[in-house]
């Protein structure tokens, strides 16, 4: 009882503080405090409050005061998620099962009415325990950033630990680039996907202390439905060094694939660590292919073995560019996320560059709108008995010289390889904004056209 009374005088003294974004511009400090709390200028350490002896809901909500979480019992969030019934059950992963629910007003006087995503920590089955479900809370509960999924509440009740987040619409980025029945990410959006978890971790590890998030991947990077990026899940994160500090000594945790190699032989820790889990999720982005993919032949499973080598020659890049883009990218643009990929998965971490050098780096990549020439199109389909039967492209404007050899030595490489790509079918086609429609309909068109084409000839024959 004497220790709970010192955490609890000592939780009074510091209080808690969050940092808190609205821009992209270096994070602000804004207090997270109770109301005769002391003014601070950074957040609450973890590791402090990891260290000590284990809190009770009651500290841990003292800890949280002024963070505008939500506490939330039990029947609470078993009500909302209709008894966790299957129907609302979304998966499972190290930390346990996600049920979709609501919350709103009549759960806690204005909280807006909206659905969530329900984390319930299995104690007994999962990789996950109590102290990455603390941490969870611990860092959302402080920090708020629009790269970054905000957290709603928890419920912290006997054996029951759960985490109620806001749900995001579209999933994660694994689902949609690995495991997607739509078609492939279109390059601009793959790019949006990128610079917004940049910024995400550059927030991160711009704050006071630093975070280091150590288990960034493609599963953690969640989407809305304007793939708007979030990323999610931090039971693993760390407080990073401090003052004189070069790095955290800490257990070897994280993603096969996705750790950088110097904190695998040694467990040292630091914010160059992130940046090399980024270098690998963006070149999943480019080449469309997992870190590791054991049902590849043997030199291709581990992508950054394979690929790095094709990053710095622009010449080499089609080899590592996703052929379900279909040569639907900017040129230029693939050309500088490369080298940025390039740079971040250098096995010296001295040379990696800062995420908010990074996200310098790729937002003019947003602007590169070389893929074909800008200007209005009519884009006609001519269907006949529910067959397309024709499809005619008229573009007004053509490419200047200087970009038309460029990229058609793209397409050149890209023909040499993938010699049956519908986009050697000799359609081009453009958007009034410059950026090419090279998603599904456009493809999906092509193939109906040739399947069509093709039973017209087997009924001939």
């Amino acid at each position: 009882m004497a220790g709970a009374q010192s955490w609890r005088s000592y939780l009074c003294c510091v209080g808690g503080s969050a940092a808190v974004e609205d821009d992209d511009s270096t994070p602000r400090r804004r207090r997270i405090r109770g109301k005769d709390s002391p003014r601070s200028s950074s957040r609450m350490s973890f590791t402090s409050l990891s260290s000590s002896e284990t809190l009770s809901p009651e500290d841990l909500s003292l800890t949280l005061s002024g963070s505008n979480l939500h506490a939330f019992t039990y029947a609470e969030l078993r009500a909302a998620t209709g008894n966790f019934c299957r129907a609302n059950y979304l998966g499972c992963g190290g930390f346990g099962p996600v049920y979709r629910g609501a919350v709103g007003e009549s759960l806690r006087p204005g909280l807006r009415a909206q659905d969530v995503a329900i984390k319930y920590l299995d104690l007994e089955g999962g990789t996950q325990g109590h102290k990455e479900w603390l941490a969870e809370v611990f860092f959302l509960g402080q920090l708020r950033h629009k790269n970054l999924v905000k957290l709603i509440g928890y419920c912290y009740e006997a054996e029951h630990r759960m985490l109620v987040y806001e749900y995001m619409s579209f999933g994660s980025l694994e689902n949609h680039l690995f495991k997607s029945i739509n078609g492939a990410l279109p390059w601009m959006t793959r790019m949006k996907i990128a610079v917004g978890a940049a910024k995400g971790l550059a927030f991160l590890h711009d704050a006071d202390p630093p975070v280091i998030y150590r288990d960034f991947k493609a599963s953690n990077i969640l989407l809305d439905s304007d793939y708007n990026t979030k990323l999610s899940d931090f039971g693993l994160a760390k407080d990073g060094p401090q003052g004189d500090e070069t790095h955290v000594t800490t257990r070897v945790m994280g993603t096969h694939g996705y750790a950088a190699p110097e904190y695998i032989l040694t467990g040292h820790l630091t914010a160059k660590s992130d940046v090399y889990s980024f270098g690998v999720v963006l070149l999943e982005l480019l080449a469309g292919r997992q870190s590791v993919d054991r049902a590849r032949r043997p030199r291709e499973q581990s992508l950054v073995d394979w690929a790095r080598p094709y990053l710095k020659h622009a010449d080499r890049l089609y080899r590592v560019m996703d052929p379900a883009l279909e040569c639907q990218y900017s040129c230029r643009g693939a050309e500088v996320a490369a080298i940025v990929a390039y740079k971040c998965l250098s096995q010296n971490p001295k040379s990696r560059p800062t995420m908010r050098e990074v996200v310098k780096a790729l937002e003019p990549v947003l602007g590169m709108d070389d893929f074909f020439p800008a200007g209005p199109f009519v884009f006609t389909i001519s269907v006949e008995d529910d067959k397309v039967v024709g499809v005619k492209v008229e573009v007004e404007e053509k490419k200047p010289e200087r970009q038309l050899q460029k990229h058609k030595s793209h397409q050149d490489r890209h023909r040499q390889k993938y010699p049956n790509s519908s986009i050697h079918a000799g359609i081009v086609l453009h958007s009034r904004e410059g950026l090419v429609g090279g998603g599904g309909d456009y493809t999906d068109a092509i193939r109906r056209q040739r399947r069509a084409s093709n039973n017209r000839q087997e009924k001939g024959a």
